[in-house]
């Protein structure tokens, strides 16, 4: 259980997460999974890295019942900054990134993928940021790499999800293949690219990162602000310790406990 690293034939590095049952990673997690796919973009053998996760879903985003199980602000601190190490070590990486998303994407899985060079999903994935209905902003800088504005700011206030079909019809999502097809898809591309000059790719992804019209590290922590302001004002416990408590959002958002 945790985050493993795999060194693959032909400079092929896979990082898996395996967080069971849903990959809610916990925010030691988090930090552990920026590393890898950092260390595996500094090997100078590894020319492309694979991400991919074990189980039901790719990521289900932060452990909520470690959020609420901890007192004070530390493991929400830790979350959100280990979400932001691990977004950014996915941008960063000196080598491209394939995400291989298997079945549920959300929250913290949006702004994994959304930062990714390649997007290969199974017929069954989902795609949504329910971060509204847990009382918590983010990672619509993520989503709107991956859908165009209005779509995004739809599916961000509703928190509604979008399917895999969805996302390749908007051009985000490089293929959609059966689950049992996922990983083989992953390696097909991930071999294409890691073919190719590495000094050359690397150069490419530095190049790509640096005509970037948007900066998704500052974007996102300004997100992650409006996320604490909510939490210091207690809505933020509200909506979480309704979702621990029925694993729903909460009914009425303008009601409070008490």
């Amino acid at each position: 259980m945790g985050i493993r690293t795999d060194i693959e034939t032909g400079g092929i590095t896979t990082v898996t997460v395996d967080y069971p049952p849903v990959n809610a990673i916990p925010s030691r997690g988090w930090f552990e999974l920026a590393d890898a796919v950092l260390d595996a973009g500094r090997d100078p053998d590894t020319h492309v890295v694979i991400l991919r996760a074990e189980g039901r879903g790719f990521n289900a985003g932060v452990d909520i019942k470690e959020m609420q199980a901890t007192d004070g602000y530390g493991a929400l601190v830790d979350a959100n900054r280990g979400c932001a190490a691990a977004f950014a070590a996915v941008y960063d990486c000196a080598v491209p990134v394939v995400v291989a998303v298997n079945g549920f994407c959300v929250g913290g899985g949006i702004g994994l993928v959304g930062n990714a060079d390649v997007i290969v999903a199974s017929d069954d994935a989902v795609f949504g940021l329910p971060e509204v209905d847990r009382g918590a902003l983010g990672a619509a800088t993520h989503l709107a790499r991956l859908v165009p504005q209005h779509m995004m700011r739809t599916l961000y206030y509703t928190a509604q999800n979008v399917t895999a079909q969805q996302l390749q019809h908007f051009g985000s999502v490089y293929e959609v293949v059966p689950r049992e097809k996922l990983d083989d898809t992953a390696r097909g591309i991930a071999a294409t690219i890691a073919a190719k000059d590495t000094r050359v790719i690397r150069c490419a992804k530095e190049a790509i990162n640096g005509i970037d019209p948007v900066d998704v590290k500052t974007s996102y922590r300004l997100e992650q602000g409006y996320t604490f302001e909510l939490n210091l004002a207690g809505v933020s416990d509200e909506h979480r310790d309704e979702f621990v408590e029925t694993g729903k959002p909460r009914s009425n958002s303008n009601t409070r406990k008490g």
